[in-house]
Formats: C-alpha cells, sequence, structure tokens
C-alpha cells in the first residue's frame, strides 16, 4: 500500500472519528461509554475491513546471475537459501507474521501455521 493511500485512509478514519464524536474528547472514554461508543468503534473498524493486503509465503530465495536464469528450462533445480523442512515465512506486504508449513487441500498447496509472531515483534518491524 502506498503512502498516500495510508495517509488517505488516516484522514478518513479521523474525519469519521469528529463527526461521530469518537475522537476521544470528554465524555466519549471510560468504562461507562455504553454501546453507542461499541457502534461507533465497529463503524471504524469496517472503513478498512476491505483494504486489499499483499500476502506473501515464502519458501525460500536465491540469487543468480542472468545467464543462469536465462538458461533455466522445465526440469531444471533452483536451490533455495532454506533446507528442506524448514518452515516457511508468511509475510503481509512484506512483514512477516507466521511461520508455517506446505500442506494440499483439495489438490491446491496451502500453509498451515505453525508459529504466529507475537504483537511486541510486529510492531518492532515497523520501526
Amino acid at each position: 500500500m502506498a503512502d498516500t493511500d495510508i495517509d488517505n485512509l488516516a484522514a478518513k478514519l479521523a474525519d469519521e472519528a469528529d463527526a461521530t464524536g469518537a475522537g476521544g474528547g470528554a465524555g466519549n472514554g471510560g468504562d461507562n461509554a455504553g454501546p453507542e461508543l461499541s457502534d461507533k468503534k465497529d463503524r471504524n473498524l469496517n472503513l478498512i475491513m476491505d483494504i486489499p493486503l499483499r500476502v506473501t509465503v515464502e519458501l525460500g530465495r536465491t540469487k543468480m546471475p542472468v545467464n543462469e536464469l536465462l538458461n533455466l528450462g522445465q526440469g531444471s533445480v533452483i536451490e533455495l537459501s532454506k533446507l528442506a523442512g524448514e518452515p516457511m515465512e508468511v509475510l503481509v506486504n512484506d512483514k512477516l507474521i507466521a511461520r508455517g508449513e506446505a500442506v494440499v487441500v483439495n489438490e491446491k498447496f496451502g500453509v498451515r501455521l505453525t508459529d504466529i509472531i507475537s504483537t511486541k515483534e510486529r510492531v518492532e518491524q515497523l520501526k
């Protein structure tokens, strides 16, 4: 997602919070805010639910010169940086969020998540 898209989303959320009064002003915070505040939070959260994210599952990596790449053909084997049996990495917008193992479901490949990166570690990646 481009930085301008994130800025536009942030502005839209801020405008929605101001319009609904959920901006954290007097009388809007606290434990006794009631169901009205919950509805406003749900509405704000719904604004971002349809944002497309790029999910990548990485089996491994390698570097090769262009002449090797041009010589690849059907049946060629590419050596990757990971060993067989090592967990695959699940990335969302190029940020590691989980690790998992390959599975086959209805003749399609999938990933069974075996380790989810902690919230603290994910926040650290953003810095």
